[in-house]
């Protein structure tokens, strides 16, 4: 009896440290949220990066100006350790303002919304050609030669409305972004435009990187609204019809940049480190709020609010505001390159890119017992609305480190998606499109979950 007596016994104490532990974690975590909604500092942030600095395509002045920026901020708020990180990057620029007009047979002639894709050629004076549609990628694989020949091709397919999660159907038509110039080029087109990979019919063109193949003529990509795209399919429908279009971007020689690294050291003496981080580049259109300055705020202020509260972690958390995360990923890759080569304990990398809406939870890349892990903290962060804990996605910026780290779990921060395509990569993202509540949840939802995690590992 007394062998069973002091099992029951040890099976109690255990129990109630358990249920002590997670009241403690009940009791830390609501600290955070009310620290994020009553006292929090990201909406401010969100303003200054947005509005102080601006739109931080690589290479330009605002993108440098976005590196001091985050320099400073981290200092202000008392992170443990602040550097730059050297990285060279590349510098691409729009130039003047694009402009497109189609034409039709009756001599009808329609501006249209266009924006220059990432990357692309400038048409070097107005280009003029017949204009031929598809409504897929694989339909322009499909054609002959001499139905493209000579022409301008436009790709409209539009983002599939029935899927519920919009990333998915973003994947399922960003090849006409990536792909599309060297598909139509291969045929003999003299330009391509595509339908913006948006959501909504209004008249905002997103633009976003596209790609050259060597050996391939280079020919100018853009990017029409939605509502731009509907006119000139409906005057195709009707008859012949001709596009006209002008862009003035180009290539520059790679520049230095620097991807911005703060730290909130760790009690242990293992060095072992958890990064988070978004990207501080953006596109040169708009403000870059939700795509990716709602991600490096969620980021700032969390280790604000730790800081605040006095948290020390068990690992070092490692804040890093990533550059070129648009056009190359120079960041991701020279930060996992030198981690590596520093010999670093990379343990974990937590990524917020997906905008700055209502947050749902966490996605985990990596072994099963990483998801487990994440799926254990539902019970705490439920009371938040925070429910989704899944396999999934961590986020560009990070994924460098899994060749690096092999078995490193990268976790990815998740929103809800039904408004982001709204804005990415659009004159729309701007400051005033992102709610301040629902940034300020997302900031306490990032403080918690890298808590959660540090005890966790």
């Amino acid at each position: 009896m007394t062998f069973f007596r002091t099992l029951f016994i040890s099976c109690s104490l255990f129990s109630s440290a358990l249920l002590f532990g997670q009241q403690s974690d009940s009791v830390q975590i609501r600290q955070f949220f009310n620290e994020a909604l009553l006292r929090g500092k990201s909406h401010e942030d969100l303003r200054s990066l947005c509005k102080d600095i601006g739109a931080r395509i690589t290479g330009s002045a605002q993108a440098q100006m976005a590196v001091e920026w985050g320099k400073r901020k981290m200092e202000e708020y008392g992170f443990d350790k602040v550097t730059l990180q050297p990285v060279t990057v590349p510098h691409w620029e729009r130039g003047t303002k694009e402009v497109a007009w189609f034409q039709t047979a009756s001599n009808q002639v329609v501006q249209l919304d266009i924006l220059a894709l990432g990357g692309s050629i400038g048409t070097n004076g107005l280009l003029k050609a017949e204009v031929i549609q598809f409504n897929h990628l694989d339909e322009l694989k499909k054609a002959s030669k001499a139905q493209v020949q000579g022409k301008i091709v436009f790709l409209n397919q539009p983002m599939n409305p029935a899927d519920i999660v919009t990333f998915t159907a973003y994947g399922g038509c960003y090849a006409i972004r990536g792909q599309g110039a060297v598909e139509a080029a291969k045929l003999g087109a003299v330009g391509v435009v595509i339908r913006s990979l948006a959501m909504p019919e209004d008249q905002h063109p997103h633009t976003g990187s596209m790609y050259y193949e060597t050996g391939i003529a280079k020919i100018p990509a853009g990017a029409l609204s939605t509502k731009s795209s509907n006119l000139l399919a409906e005057a195709i429908q009707k008859g012949k019809t001709q596009l006209i279009f002008e862009m003035d971007c180009r290539d520059y020689p790679d520049v230095q940049s620097f991807n911005v690294v703060g730290e909130l050291k760790g009690s242990s003496k293992s060095g072992e480190i958890i990064t988070i981080g978004g990207h501080l580049d953006s596109w040169d259109t708009g403000e870059g709020a939700h795509d990716d300055g709602a991600g490096i705020v969620h980021c700032l202020e969390a280790i604000r609010i730790l800081k605040q509260l006095k948290i020390q972690p068990v690992h070092t958390i490692r804040v890093v505001f990533f550059m070129n995360e648009e056009n190359g990923n120079k960041g991701g890759q020279g930060y996992a390159k030198w981690a590596k080569d520093n010999n670093e304990k990379q343990v974990a990398a937590i990524e917020s890119d997906r905008g700055g809406f209502t947050p749902h939870g966490f996605e985990c890349d990596g072994p099963d017992n990483y998801l487990k892990l994440i799926q254990s903290f539902r019970s705490l962060l439920l009371p938040y609305g925070l429910y989704h804990f899944e396999k999934g996605y961590g986020g560009v910026d990070i994924s460098p480190l899994k060749e690096a780290y092999k078995g490193i779990p990268l976790f990815g921060f998740v929103p809800d998606s039904q408004r982001y395509f709204d804005f990415h990569h659009a004159p729309s993202d701007v400051f005033e499109s992102v709610n301040k509540r629902e940034l300020e949840l997302g900031c306490a939802s990032m403080a918690a979950f890298v808590y959660l995690l540090d005890k966790g590992l």
